[in-house]
Formats: C-alpha cells, structure tokens, sequence
C-alpha cells in the first residue's frame, strides 16, 4: 500500500472545515493506504503557545481523529513531539534548505506581517515539516492549498539530499480531494474557515454544542438575493453554504438547489444547521468517551512506538549517508 502522511496543529480547537476537508478523508484513506497521522505540536510553538492549553488542546485533537473514525489499529496516530527523530531530521533539513527558499513562503509572510519581532521557528519551520513527511518516505500527503507551497519545497529538499547523498527519500505527491478540500469562513467566503479567526462566528469547532451551531449559521452572511443556488463566482457566501450542506448530508448539490428552490435563504440554513448538528452530535459523544476512558495516552504510545520504528530506520540511513558516525 502506498504511505499517507499528514497531521494538524493543535493550536485550537478543530472546525467543521478541518473534518470535511481533512478528517473525512482521513477516515476513508486509513483503509486503503498505510496511514500516518500526528498531532504537530512541536509546529505550534513556532507562535507562543500557553502550556496548560497546548497540552488541552494535544488530548482534544488527539481524541477528535479517533473520535472522527479514524482507527488505532489500521493508521498510526501519533504525537510529533513523541518522536525524536522529527526534530532531528528537522535540524538536517534546516541545513540543506535556501534563506531565499523560506523568504518565498507565503504562510511566513502572512503570519509575519505587521510584526515588530518573528520567532525563527515561524520562518524555518517548512524544513521540519519537510522531514516531518520524508522521515516516513510518504508517498501521498494530503494538502490543503494553503500548504501546496510547503509540499513543492519538501519536494525539492528530498530530490537535493538524493542527489547530494544518494538516492534516499520517497518524492511525495499531493493528495487534494475533490470535494470539501476548502470550506470557508461564514463571515467571509473569501477566506478559509480557520480556527485561529478572531472572530468566533466565523466558523464552527467539533465541540460547539447544537445552540451554538445554530446560532452560528442563523449569522452566516449570505450573498443579495434569495436564490439557493451554486455560483461560486457570483455568490460565494451561499454556495459556501450549499457545498457545507452537500458535505454534512451526502445530497448533491443539485439534489439541494432543487430541494429550496423558490423558499429563500431561511429554511435552507435553518436545516443546515440541524444537518450539521446531526452530523456532530454522535461525533461529540464518541470523543467525550475517548477523553472520559482514559485510552488516549495508550493510543499515543502505541503510535509512538510505530512511528519511531520507521523513522529510526530511515534517519539512521540519512546520517550514514551524511556522513555521521552512527553507533
């Protein structure tokens, strides 16, 4: 099977759009391909994080992937602070990587603008999510298009170090779904729902309960007009809303444009809201027995204990080849 390698911050709390465009596929991929995910907490201290918060929010994310549906036993889950070898290929990548190639990276300079002083994690952090990926020799990773920059340049160190050292490092693909790889904020279609908003109405987390779910999308800014209908271009708010609908009910868009034909904007979100509570109602329940059993932490180590065993392997052969004395 080929390997899939992907992870996610846990510097929040996880929307409606990190399940449809991530988790989902998460799911469906574990029983096709031999699947690594990880929690990336040593990726968000490279903005200051609170410690009682990171080490919250590490569980929470945790228990919302095996919540979600994805199983211990067909994917390794893991911590990436759990796994030394992260951060050592890390510092090797760091090496090989171009101050003009990090200078280029567009999450840098968005996460960087207007700020007086920018810690050097923020700036050489695509170096270690580039060994994050080749410590495993992944051949898939699904991305985001906000990451497809990172993804190219982690394509470019392995082919480097290949060719410098040896033929070593598995060149990854990008795995972009079709469908849900980008929901976007209720508050404004043009950017992606992001739990790091400081606005809580733009999007929905895992954890809101139905109250706040409905309340949310009762606000949800939609386009002028009444018409339910899918125009991406000429009604963005909407069809945001009608692609989130088509995502938390398995209808088609077509299904839904002909379901609220002529009855306005009203009824359409006041059943998506209800389609999304539905959706994330048993989810809860099956996270709140996750963090109530207390299994979290042997699921950790068990992944950790999988995951190390690979990436020992493949760092030990990067050091050799590089030169270092390995004992």
């Amino acid at each position: 099977m080929k390997r899939v390698l992907s992870g996610m911050q846990p510097s929040g709390q996880l929307t409606l759009g990190n399940y449809i465009g991530a988790l989902k596929n998460y799911v469906t991929l574990q029983h096709t391909h031999d699947c690594y995910f990880m929690v990336v907490d040593l990726h968000a201290i490279t903005v200051p994080q609170e410690p009682a918060a990171l080490k919250e929010q590490s569980e929470s994310v945790t228990a919302l992937y095996i919540a979600a549906g994805i199983d211990p036993a067909k994917a390794t889950v893991f911590m990436q602070s759990h796994v030394r070898q992260h951060a050592e290929l890390g510092w090797l990548f760091t090496t090989l990587t171009y101050m003009g190639e990090l200078e280029r990276m567009t999450q840098f300079k968005d996460k960087s603008e207007g700020k007086d002083s920018v810690g050097a994690g923020l700036f050489t952090y695509p170096s270690l999510m580039a060994a994050d990926i080749l410590l495993y020799n992944a051949d898939l990773v699904p991305v985001g298009d906000d990451q497809k920059q990172h993804l190219e340049l982690t394509r470019d160190l392995a082919q480097r170090f290949n060719q410098r050292y040896g033929d070593t490092f598995t060149i990854p693909e990008p795995y972009i779904p079709q469908v849900g790889a980008r929901i976007m904020s209720l508050d404004d279609a043009s950017k992606k729902m992001s739990k790091s908003s400081t606005n809580a109405g733009s999007f929905i987390t895992l954890l809101d309960s139905p109250d706040v779910i409905r309340k949310k999308i009762s606000r949800a800014v939609t386009d002028s007009g009444r018409e339910v209908k899918f125009d991406p271009q000429a009604k963005p708010e909407v069809s945001n809303l009608i692609s989130i609908y088509a995502n938390c009910s398995d209808m088609s868009i077509a299904e839904i444009e002909a379901l609220y034909e002529g009855q306005g904007y009203g009824p359409f979100k006041k059943e998506l809201a209800e389609r999304v509570v539905a959706l994330l109602e048993p989810l809860q329940q099956r996270y709140r027995e996750i963090r109530e059993s207390g299994e979290l932490y042997d699921i950790l180590r068990q992944g950790a204990e999988r995951a190390t065993e690979q990436a020992e392997k493949n760092l030990r052969i990067a050091k050799e080849r590089m030169g270092f004395l390995v004992l």
